[in-house]
Formats: structure tokens, sequence, C-alpha cells
């Protein structure tokens, strides 16, 4: 793993772990993070793994160790993270006997990785090892490799595998007739629209160029908005349920949508009806979330870069102009909310997060947790230089943000890492504030103290039902932090809250600010019909239910 480029294993040792443990600590080439759950330790890995482009490690015990990796595993693998995940077990002679804590690796795993097997030789180790960091760095996604306890505490056996991950500089190119048919279909198109993804995070500027070529506007996924959208200037907004229908519009309607580098879930926002160019370095995904009429197997700047030169300047803008107008009258209805930083007890997260994108460094790393926090983000977080925002985006789990800033913060020492946290998910996996601590990591940890499972709360009303179970009974989570060594403040007035966002920002080592919210804050979605009919007395209203 180390000639791999393996930094960090995300951990709790233990039991058939410990020989591993110990063959760590002697080496001194992989720093073993204490975490003190093992799905966080998943979560800090992929979070590192996305950061970085890089393989990351965790690792889980037998039994309730290999049970507990899961979660964060399958965010790691829906991610395309590359991930190495040791799962070390009961010994083989004891297999299929029930023994305590026994499980089975290869079923447990098998839906949350691109490759798992368990050894029960020393000289299946090297093999297996090798096989899974390159599955894990080719594919994007998880490599297991299950290690029993008789086999653990051996020594390695010499063997021809290469014992690191091996690369190459050759990525997919397009064929030369799949690129001139995109080209072909986008110059006779009269209206165009661009729906990019991660994957064009390194082709930001032929995507500029095409979209300039093309007066196209550029509409993105949630995920990738903070990498794509700066200086954009045909940007009209990111898709999904909490997205803008400014974008959704602009997809809706162009003749010919060019959809590039990502994979999206929610197949009801794409026509049927268009003609759709579908460019993924992944062949699985062609065609999976649309009808596709030209589908290209290729890295999205090679592709861009063969297309530029055979595409036809468009001069038209009247396309272009109506999302760009569209997207202008939404940014302003969100910027309603930030004028009314709210009152004592329930500060506005709208107003909250605003002041923290302008308080941020312009190259911040920025966790988020799901739910609602998903809402202020997307709304409020703006692009700068090298700014990144790390999710749970398609995995879509709780608790996600403090993990994921642990990793994020031991791949990128030297930037701002802000983890955006709900009380629900912190409270979740709480412990992790002592992983923080116990390694003096600068994480800056926002907790917006709302009082409720806000998000599940309106999915509730929205489907008519009465909310139920949805409320938290809270501590103060500034006094708490406080007790176990970190600076932190607890801020319930608006007035009060810039000044301790700065405080919060400047302090060394670990900090955490917990902003009392309003509970009833909500935001508008997607949908143009409900913008103008929201009625700031009726939060509900402003929401379009999920699977609408």
């Amino acid at each position: 793993m180390a000639e791999s480029g393996v930094k960090h294993l995300y951990a709790i040792t233990g039991d058939s772990l410990n020989a591993l443990t110990e063959a760590i600590s002697k080496d001194g080439r992989v720093k073993f993070i204490h975490m003190r759950h093992e799905e966080s330790g998943a979560f800090a890995a992929s979070a590192e793994a996305q950061l970085t482009g890089q393989l990351a490690a965790c690792a889980g015990s037998s039994g309730p160790g290999h049970v507990h990796l899961i979660n964060g595993l399958y965010d790691a693998q829906r991610s395309n993270a590359p991930v190495i995940a040791i799962a070390s077990t009961c010994a083989s002679s004891m297999f299929g006997t029930e023994y305590f804590q026994e499980t089975n690796p290869t079923l447990l795993f098998s839906n949350c990785s691109v490759y798992n097997e368990t050894a029960v030789t020393p000289t299946q180790v090297p093999h297996m090892l090798q096989a899974a960091m390159q599955e894990a760095i080719g594919r994007g996604g998880v490599g297991v490799v299950g290690l029993p306890a008789d086999v653990i505490g051996q020594a390695a056996e010499e063997s021809y595998a290469a014992m690191k991950t091996l690369h190459t500089q050759r990525i997919p190119e397009p064929a030369d007739e799949e690129v001139e048919t995109a080209a072909q279909l986008l110059n006779d198109a009269k209206t165009v629209a661009v729906f990019a993804g991660s994957g064009c995070k390194h082709a930001v500027e032929p995507l500029m160029k095409l979209a300039e070529m093309m007066q196209a506007p550029v509409a993105t996924t949630y995920k990738s908005q903070l990498e794509l959208t700066k200086d954009c200037p045909n940007y009209v907004g990111h898709m999904g349920y909490l997205g803008m229908w400014s974008a959704v519009n602009a997809i809706a309607n162009a003749d010919v949508i060019l959809v590039i580098g990502m994979n999206f879930p929610y197949p009801g926002f794409l026509p049927t009806d268009k003609k759709i160019i579908q460019v993924d370095v992944r062949a699985e995904r062609l065609g999976r979330k649309c009808k596709v009429e030209v589908p290209v197997r290729a890295d999205a700047g090679t592709f861009l870069n063969a297309l530029l030169p055979k595409l036809q300047q468009k001069t038209d803008r009247t396309f272009l102009d109506k999302a760009l107008t569209d997207y202008s009258t939404i940014k302003s209805e969100y910027m309603k909310p930030v004028d009314n930083p709210g009152t004592k007890g329930a500060v506005r997260p709208e107003f909250m997060l605003a002041t923290l994108d302008r308080l941020a460094d312009k190259n911040a790393v920025f966790t988020v947790d799901t739910g609602m926090n998903n809402v202020w983000t997307s709304h409020y977080l703006t692009p700068a230089e090298g700014r990144v925002m790390l999710g749970s985006f398609t995995h879509g789990s709780m608790a996600n943000a403090m993990p994921m800033a642990i990793g994020a913060k031991c791949a990128a020492p030297d930037r701002q890492v802000i983890a955006v946290c709900g009380d629900g998910g912190l409270a979740m996996l709480m412990g992790e504030l002592l992983t923080i601590v116990q390694y003096h990591l600068p994480v800056k940890l926002l907790v917006a103290d709302n009082r409720a499972l806000a998000f599940v709360k309106w999915e509730m009303q929205l489907a008519g039902l009465k909310p139920t179970e949805t409320n938290l009974v809270n501590p103060d989570f500034g006094k708490m932090a406080k007790a176990i060594g970190m600076y932190a403040e607890t801020v319930d007035d608006p007035a009060q809250l810039e000044a301790a966002m700065q405080r919060w920002l400047a302090s060394d080592g670990p900090a955490l600010l917990s902003v009392v919210t309003d509970t009833d804050a909500a935001s508008f979605s997607f949908s143009e019909q409900l913008m103008q009919s929201a009625s700031p007395g009726n939060p509900v209203s402003n929401f379009l239910p999920l699977g609408s």
C-alpha cells in the first residue's frame, strides 16, 4: 500500500487486525488514523481519495468491524473513489463454523466493491492486494481484501505481483465517426444545451469554449457546481431536486443536449423527446439515465478538444439569454432570505451560509451533510479558484460531513477544511469529535442546530402526513465541544454571527461553531410555478415532493 501511495489507514484496531496495526507502526510510511467508528473510516478514506485522486485506505476487523464499514464503502463505491479496504477475519480454519464474530466478507461487500476476495494463504496476499489496488485505481471504486487472522500475522512471501498500482497515460479517446456525428448534430441544431458533471473538472476551458460557440446554456450537477462554474458566463444553475428551474427549462427545451461527464441519479429530469449526445469515460453509464442519440466513450477533455475544430459558430443568443434571465431571477429570489438574517433563537440558515461563503478561503474544501444542509450549500456556496465540495451526493447518507472532513484534512493539511454539519448528522457519528481532537486536526465544524431532522419533516408534511419523530433534543454543541478540548462557540443571535464566524475560522486547531437556526426555514425548489406562488409564511409551499 505504501508503494502505491497510500498515506493513511483509517481504522479501529483490534483482534484480527492487530498484526496489521503493528506492521504499519513498524514500517512507518502509512499513518494509522484511529477512528471511533469504521463507517467514519470509510467516509474519511473516500474523501481523501476523491480530493487527491489517489488510493486511500481503511480497515475493519472481523464481524462488527466489517458491518460498520459497509455504509462508508457504499458511498466510496458510488462516488468512484479509489479505496482499498482491508477486512480481517477470524482464522481460516474456523470458516463455516459460526465462530465468534465470523462474517463472510466476500458476500458482505459484493455490492459495494470493484474487487472483493479473501486470502487463505500468505501466497495469495500479494496477488490479491495488487489486484484490489489496481481495480480500485483503474475502475474507480472499492477494492476489498479479506485477511484471516491466521494469514495476516504470517511473513509475506515473495511474488511476481507488482505490489503497487501501475498507471498508464492512455485515456479513452472517441472514434472519429463519433466526433463527426456529434459535430453534425450540434451544428444543425437551432438550440443547444450542456449538462456537465464532475467528469469535466479537468476540461473546463474547452467546455466553456463549446458553450460559447454553440450559444449554449450550461447546467451542472449539484456535486460539480463549485468546480465547473467559476467565471462561466453561460452558467444557468444546477439540476435536480435542489436545483434551479432555469437549468431544468434549458435542458428540457433545447433541440440537442450534450450530457458529459456526469452520473446524475434522477432520470426524470432528462427529456425523452430530444436528441442527446452522451460522453462518459465509463461505457456502462452510456444510456443508463437517458435516451441517447450519440453515445461516446471518451475522456471529456479529449472529446471536447477533438470536437471544437469541427463546430460552426452560432450567433443567435435568444435561447441562451432567456435561460440567463431566468437564472438571474432565481438568484435574486434566493437573496431575499439572506437579507432577512432571522431573529434571536432562529438564525436564518441562508444568512449563515451566505456569511460562510463570504468569509471562507477561496480554495476551501467543504464537506456537507445530507439533508437540509444540501439545500443551503447548493444555493449559497459560490465557486472560487480551487474550491471543492465533497458529500454523499449519490448514496445520500447522513453523518458524512465530519468524517469526510477528517480525510480531507489529512490529505490537504495546508487547506482550509470546513464541515457543514446538520445536528442530526453530527449526533450520529459524534465520536469523531474525539478523533479530531486526538490528532489536533484543524478542521472547522459548522453545525446548523435546527432541533429537527428537517428534510424528513418536510417530506412527511408534503406527503400529507403529520411529521412524527423528527424533533431532536440537542445539547449545547458549543459547550460539549469545549468540554472535549475544541475551540467552540454557540451563536443564537444573527447580529453576533459574523464576528463569531471570524473567530471560529481564525482559531488554531479544531473548532466548532454551533448556530441555532430557524427550524421552519425552507427553500425554493426547482419549480418556476412554486417559486412564483411560494408564501414566506408557508414554507411547505416552497418545496416540490421528491418523486414528482
